[in-house]
């Protein structure tokens, strides 16, 4: 008898299997029972089953740059090291010249692929900083995939020039945004939503404007911190959620759960998740989310072996060479900053996998090595 056999025969969660092996929905209480066990060998291997059915020995990735264009923020998140209030030291915004500059240079010397921009909510930027910013990018690089303004960042923009969320997408769209990311949806749970970010949309409001952001075409992606004050019941909730709106919508492209960074943050004495949780976080995520196509790993919040080990935990998604990123590395994170393609594919091909290059929309999907286009993405 083979050995995963061996694990599904043995496990106590054989009614789940049974449910995942037959593509029935798994509910909340089942949600909250993969949580509650220790069986890390059973879950991993019942979420590679579910990753190798949706995307077979495909892993994705993308070259992009991260672009955190301020770090000027009203807001107050408890497990930020990121931002700086209007006036205090330390505090930037990029002109859109820098802007021109970082772009091209991360063209010229990493050939990217993908933009990914998101920052605080600085009271100084109007929408047309944005809309200038997109149409120079597009300028620059027609071709370029621009990821950008989490729905944070929208309803900020939204309040301050008393526009609605839709045209605030339609000018940002108008202007070359093609994607939402998922960051800001932290935890949907009210209680623990305002313990660590009482100043932020709330989570009604973060899944109507992904919603509003489907509806006009654009995918986007989800997200979900973990590891600082929520439950389990917390997590299975929040997943719930956003499998909810993907039935209604089909417009989530991958979720990425994010491990919290605890480092330089006003609650890091709370410490951080462990890789147990992390994997298990992984493993449960591909089970729950029947619907969402992408596992994807944010090799910035844990690090380069840890995002190879979650490539058998459900993941086929190992995110982009991040160039640049800031957010999760001034809190204490030390993955690098200017990470290869080539280092990218190595990881990779070294856990067994077959590397496919594509951005966000994980369409025009084309393997260096010449793979024909993959023409059947899986949706639920």
């Amino acid at each position: 008898m083979c050995l995963m056999n061996r694990l599904f025969q043995n496990s106590k969660l054989k009614d789940i299997q049974e449910k995942v092996e037959n593509g029935e929905r798994l509910s909340f209480e089942d949600g909250v029972r993969l949580f509650q066990t220790n069986d890390l060998p059973f879950l991993g291997a019942l979420a590679n089953q579910v990753r190798a059915r949706l995307n077979g020995k495909n892993v994705y990735y993308s070259i992009n740059l991260h672009l955190n264009h301020t770090n000027v923020c009203t807001a107050h998140c408890v497990f930020c090291a990121f931002a700086r209030r209007p006036g205090e030291s330390g505090g930037y915004t990029f002109s859109h010249e820098e802007i021109r500059e970082k772009i091209k240079e991360a063209i010229t010397r990493f050939g990217i692929n993908e933009v990914h921009i998101v920052g605080g909510l600085n009271p100084n930027l109007g929408l047309d900083y944005f809309t200038e910013m997109f149409r120079m990018i597009r300028a620059i690089s027609p071709a370029i995939f621009i990821k950008a303004l989490t729905a944070v960042e929208i309803d900020d923009l939204a309040d301050r020039t008393g526009l609605s969320w839709e045209e605030v997408l339609r000018q940002l769209q108008g202007a070359g945004l093609n994607s939402l990311p998922g960051g800001g949806a932290e935890i949907f749970a009210e209680v623990t939503r305002r313990k660590i970010c009482a100043h932020k949309t709330t989570s009604d409001k973060w899944l109507a404007i992904h919603r509003l952001a489907h509806q006009m075409g654009m995918p986007t992606n989800c997200t979900m911190l973990y590891g600082h004050l929520e439950t389990i019941e917390d997590r299975v909730d929040h997943i719930l959620r956003l499998r909810a709106l993907q039935d209604e919508t089909h417009g989530f492209q991958s979720f990425i759960p994010l491990a919290f960074n605890a480092e330089n943050t006003p609650i890091e004495g709370f410490g951080e998740p462990t890789g147990y949780t992390d994997l298990k976080i992984y493993a449960i995520s591909r089970l729950l989310f029947d619907n969402i196509p992408h596992l994807k790993v944010h090799w910035t919040t844990l690090d380069l072996k840890m995002a190879q080990v979650a490539l058998s935990f459900g993941v086929d998604d190992v995110g982009g060479t991040n160039l640049n990123e800031k957010i999760m590395h001034d809190a204490g994170n030390e993955t690098p900053i200017d990470l290869s393609e080539k280092a990218l594919r190595t990881l990779i091909e070294e856990a067994g996998y077959e590397p496919v290059l594509v951005d966000s929309s994980y369409q025009d999907k084309l393997s260096l090595r010449g793979a024909e286009r993959r023409s059947n993405d899986v949706r639920g």
